[in-house]
Protein backbone atom coordinates (compact mmCIF):
# COMPACT_ATOMS: atom_id res chain seq x y z
CA UNK A 1 0.00 0.00 0.00
CA UNK A 2 0.91 3.39 -1.06
CA UNK A 3 0.62 6.62 0.53
CA UNK A 4 -1.86 7.71 -2.64
CA UNK A 5 -3.58 4.17 -2.42
CA UNK A 6 -4.61 5.64 1.19
CA UNK A 7 -6.55 8.68 -0.17
CA UNK A 8 -9.27 6.02 -1.48
CA UNK A 9 -9.48 4.18 2.07
CA UNK A 10 -9.14 6.90 4.49
CA UNK A 11 -10.97 9.68 4.93
CA UNK A 12 -10.13 13.22 5.72
CA UNK A 13 -10.89 12.97 9.56
CA UNK A 14 -9.33 9.64 9.70
CA UNK A 15 -12.26 6.82 9.50
CA UNK A 16 -11.46 4.55 7.40
CA UNK A 17 -14.19 4.23 4.93
CA UNK A 18 -13.67 0.98 3.09
CA UNK A 19 -15.03 -0.94 6.24
CA UNK A 20 -17.77 1.36 6.64
CA UNK A 21 -21.37 -0.38 6.22
CA UNK A 22 -22.83 2.63 3.78
CA UNK A 23 -19.52 2.12 1.50
CA UNK A 24 -20.22 1.32 -1.98
CA UNK A 25 -17.07 -0.67 -2.38
CA UNK A 26 -17.09 -1.75 0.83
CA UNK A 27 -16.37 -5.69 2.18
CA UNK A 28 -19.65 -5.23 4.46
CA UNK A 29 -21.32 -4.32 1.42
CA UNK A 30 -20.22 -7.38 -0.70
CA UNK A 31 -20.50 -9.67 1.99
CA UNK A 32 -24.09 -8.58 3.09
CA UNK A 33 -25.32 -9.24 -0.37
CA UNK A 34 -23.31 -12.45 -0.59
CA UNK A 35 -24.99 -13.55 2.43
CA UNK A 36 -28.82 -12.58 1.09
CA UNK A 37 -28.09 -14.12 -1.92
CA UNK A 38 -27.24 -17.53 -0.11
CA UNK A 39 -29.80 -17.43 2.12
CA UNK A 40 -32.22 -16.66 -0.90
CA UNK A 41 -36.04 -17.79 0.52
CA UNK A 42 -34.63 -18.00 4.21
CA UNK A 43 -37.32 -16.54 5.61
CA UNK A 44 -39.83 -19.45 4.75
CA UNK A 45 -37.07 -21.77 7.14
CA UNK A 46 -37.13 -19.09 9.69
CA UNK A 47 -40.60 -19.00 10.23
CA UNK A 48 -40.62 -22.91 11.10
CA UNK A 49 -37.74 -22.13 13.26
CA UNK A 50 -39.23 -19.65 15.41
CA UNK A 51 -41.35 -22.00 17.46
CA UNK A 52 -37.85 -23.81 18.89
CA UNK A 53 -35.70 -20.75 18.71
CA UNK A 54 -37.60 -17.22 19.05
CA UNK A 55 -34.71 -15.49 17.87
CA UNK A 56 -36.06 -16.22 14.24
CA UNK A 57 -38.95 -14.92 15.27
CA UNK A 58 -37.59 -11.40 14.09
CA UNK A 59 -35.32 -12.26 10.93
CA UNK A 60 -37.32 -10.06 9.13
CA UNK A 61 -35.81 -7.45 10.78
CA UNK A 62 -32.13 -8.84 9.91
CA UNK A 63 -33.00 -9.48 6.74
CA UNK A 64 -34.02 -5.74 6.29
CA UNK A 65 -30.40 -4.57 7.50
CA UNK A 66 -28.31 -7.23 5.70
CA UNK A 67 -30.44 -5.25 2.55
CA UNK A 68 -29.49 -1.93 4.04
CA UNK A 69 -25.81 -3.19 3.81
CA UNK A 70 -26.51 -4.63 0.63
CA UNK A 71 -27.26 -1.29 -0.85
CA UNK A 72 -24.60 0.86 0.32
CA UNK A 73 -24.10 3.45 -1.69
CA UNK A 74 -21.45 5.88 -0.42
CA UNK A 75 -18.64 7.10 -1.86
CA UNK A 76 -16.53 7.68 0.96
CA UNK A 77 -15.87 11.20 1.69
CA UNK A 78 -13.47 12.26 -1.14
CA UNK A 79 -16.35 11.15 -3.45
CA UNK A 80 -19.18 13.26 -4.64
CA UNK A 81 -21.76 11.15 -3.28
CA UNK A 82 -20.97 11.06 0.45
CA UNK A 83 -23.88 9.94 2.83
CA UNK A 84 -21.64 9.52 6.22
CA UNK A 85 -24.29 9.94 9.01
CA UNK A 86 -21.58 12.23 11.04
CA UNK A 87 -21.50 15.78 10.86
CA UNK A 88 -17.99 16.47 9.71
CA UNK A 89 -16.13 19.58 8.22
CA UNK A 90 -13.05 17.68 6.98
CA UNK A 91 -15.60 16.68 4.02
CA UNK A 92 -15.04 19.93 2.25
CA UNK A 93 -12.35 21.64 4.52
CA UNK A 94 -9.58 19.16 3.28
CA UNK A 95 -10.04 20.76 -0.01
CA UNK A 96 -10.02 24.24 0.99
CA UNK A 97 -7.23 23.94 3.15
CA UNK A 98 -5.07 21.89 0.36
CA UNK A 99 -4.39 19.19 2.51
CA UNK A 100 -5.38 15.23 2.61
CA UNK A 101 -5.72 15.02 6.17
CA UNK A 102 -6.29 17.22 8.87
CA UNK A 103 -3.37 17.01 10.68
CA UNK A 104 -1.52 18.37 7.53
CA UNK A 105 -3.11 21.73 8.00
CA UNK A 106 -1.92 24.49 9.55
CA UNK A 107 -5.51 25.01 11.69
CA UNK A 108 -5.20 21.66 13.07
CA UNK A 109 -6.88 21.18 15.50
CA UNK A 110 -9.39 23.53 14.70
CA UNK A 111 -12.55 24.27 16.27
CA UNK A 112 -15.26 23.42 13.67
CA UNK A 113 -14.35 19.50 13.98
CA UNK A 114 -16.89 17.85 16.25
CA UNK A 115 -17.06 18.40 20.09
CA UNK A 116 -16.66 16.26 23.45
CA UNK A 117 -15.50 11.93 22.89
CA UNK A 118 -15.73 12.53 18.89
CA UNK A 119 -13.05 15.58 19.09
CA UNK A 120 -11.47 13.25 21.57
CA UNK A 121 -11.24 10.43 19.16
CA UNK A 122 -10.50 12.74 16.30
CA UNK A 123 -7.00 14.46 17.66
CA UNK A 124 -6.46 11.09 19.18
CA UNK A 125 -6.68 9.56 15.70
CA UNK A 126 -4.75 12.51 13.46
CA UNK A 127 -1.93 12.30 16.14
CA UNK A 128 -1.47 9.03 15.48
CA UNK A 129 -1.36 9.18 11.78
CA UNK A 130 1.47 12.11 12.11
CA UNK A 131 3.44 10.33 14.31
CA UNK A 132 3.57 6.84 12.12
CA UNK A 133 2.56 7.97 9.16
CA UNK A 134 -0.74 7.55 6.86
CA UNK A 135 0.22 4.06 5.25
CA UNK A 136 1.84 2.79 9.25
CA UNK A 137 -1.77 4.39 10.49
CA UNK A 138 -4.00 3.03 7.77
CA UNK A 139 -2.00 -0.91 8.36
CA UNK A 140 -2.48 -0.49 11.98
CA UNK A 141 -6.40 0.35 12.42
CA UNK A 142 -7.20 -2.32 9.50
CA UNK A 143 -6.67 -4.81 12.23
CA UNK A 144 -8.92 -3.04 14.97
CA UNK A 145 -13.12 -3.45 14.41
CA UNK A 146 -14.62 -0.51 12.36
CA UNK A 147 -17.50 -0.39 14.99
Amino acid sequence: MEYRDTLQHLSPCGLDCVRCTDYEHGEIKHLSARLLDLLGKYSRVAKMREETEPAFANYHHFEQILGHFAGASCSGCRGGNVKCFIECAAVTCHREQGVDYCFQCGDYPCDKQFSGRMREWWIRRNHRMKDIGVVGFYHEQRKQPRY
